[in-house]
């Protein structure tokens, strides 16, 4: 049986393979494994939120499908909520419920183009990106990496590679892999370009809750958003809803239209429960939002201060929300090698920059939400002992 060259074609999971490296493996007591590769909170659901589902558990609407584009009430809740930080004026027609982040993504990139066309990512990118568009047959054009700007795209660049197939710019801020945090000149930027030029400009906002001081873009402000900007978005990360795949999409209505053909053919509507969680959480959950955003912050904070310029050979590129980009000393191996080195001698499992972007050798990416201030300074003790 033949299968879909592009999907064979397409780059492997790269989770997977970084977990094969400590599959069969047993970690002691005194040297226990650090597991910083892949984006998860260390804490569960509110206690109250898991009670809510508990009870939406008993009840006959919550096993049924709800509106192809979800639930009327999370979509106003949450147009309001996104209102209230951009002072933006959407409605509920603007925003489409999808089962996770990923596939707010690959539901905008199929409604926006076809196999042939291009679309513009920045390199380091998202790995599930770039795989979705080698699935679909879409070609990515690269952004280069900004070392010097602690890896901040350059507009201008992205000027230089947009032709008449490409179909959308795609940002993710803060970044994933690198924690960047983009200003809101550069997304300014961003979003006169894509005017200009006829295209859509698509931001993944999947760890907005975690800007920190930055202040939010003013796009949802502007009198013709609808025409480029796309906001994609999960709530996975601040309500630690990980497993429960909830996020969404905010775009103009035609947009919105096209999309919801898209994920009736694909799964009809997001899961029920998966909704309801996501409706407790924006109307019951900003007190518990704001202590977890401290948390993650204390984490961010010692991870820059473990990373000071002098304090080690590792170099911290950038950092934010949940991640933090690191230059690695040893020149002579690869990203891989070093990835697997880590996991061999000092039991942290990190990923390889290569998994982002194969101009990225020299770079680590340390997921920390996941890992307690100790346990990351355990990290640096432990990248200490290596030669």
């Amino acid at each position: 049986m033949l299968v879909n060259p592009n999907v064979d074609r397409a780059i492997e999971p790269p989770i997977a393979e970084a977990q094969s490296w400590i599959t069969g493996r047993s970690f002691p007591n005194t040297k226990p494994l650090i597991n910083l590769a892949q984006a998860v909170p260390s804490y569960p659901p509110a206690d109250s939120l898991q009670d809510h589902l508990a009870y939406k558990a008993t009840l006959f609407e919550t096993a049924q499908y709800t509106e192809i584009a979800g639930i009327p009430e999370l979509r106003s809740e949450l147009s309001t909520h996104m209102n209230k930080i951009y002072a933006g004026n959407t409605t509920l027609d603007n925003v489409l419920i999808s089962s996770g982040c990923n596939q707010a993504y690959c539901l905008t990139i199929m409604a926006l183009a076809r196999a042939g066309d291009e679309v513009i990512l920045a390199e380091p990118y998202y790995f599930n990106h770039l795989m979705w568009l080698e699935i679909l047959g879409i070609e990515a054009k690269m952004l280069p990496f900004r070392h010097e700007k602690g890896g901040i795209p350059d507009p201008s660049d992205a000027a230089k590679l947009i032709t008449n197939k490409t179909k959308a710019i795609v940002l993710i801020t803060p970044n994933n892999p690198t924690g960047a945090i983009y200003s809101q000149e550069i997304i300014a930027e961003f979003y006169e370009l894509a005017t200009e030029r006829g295209i859509a400009l698509i931001i993944d906002e999947t760890y907005k809750d975690f800007l920190g001081p930055i202040e939010p873009h003013g796009l949802f402000k502007k009198e013709r958003w609808d025409q480029t900007f796309i906001q994609l978005y999960s709530f996975s990360k601040v309500f630690s809803l990980t497993g429960y795949r909830v996020g969404s999409i905010i775009g103009g209505t035609k947009i919105i239209q096209s999309i919801i053909k898209v994920i009736d053919t694909l799964a009809i509507c997001a899961p029920r429960i998966s909704q309801d969680a996501a409706l407790f959480g924006l109307l019951n959950l900003s007190n518990w939002v704001s202590e977890k955003q401290q948390i993650i912050k204390a984490r961010c904070d010692f991870v820059r201060e473990l990373f000071e310029p002098g304090k080690t050979e590792f170099e911290l590129v950038s950092s934010g929300a949940y991640f933090a980009y690191i230059k690695h000393p040893f020149i002579a191996m690869s990203a891989r090698q070093v990835a697997i080195k880590l996991a061999d001698e000092a039991n942290i499992l990190c990923l390889p920059a290569t998994f982002f972007g194969s101009t990225q050798e020299r770079f680590l990416r340390f997921a920390f939400a996941n890992a307690s201030i100790d346990e990351m300074a355990d990290v640096k003790s432990r990248l200490e002992t290596l030669s």
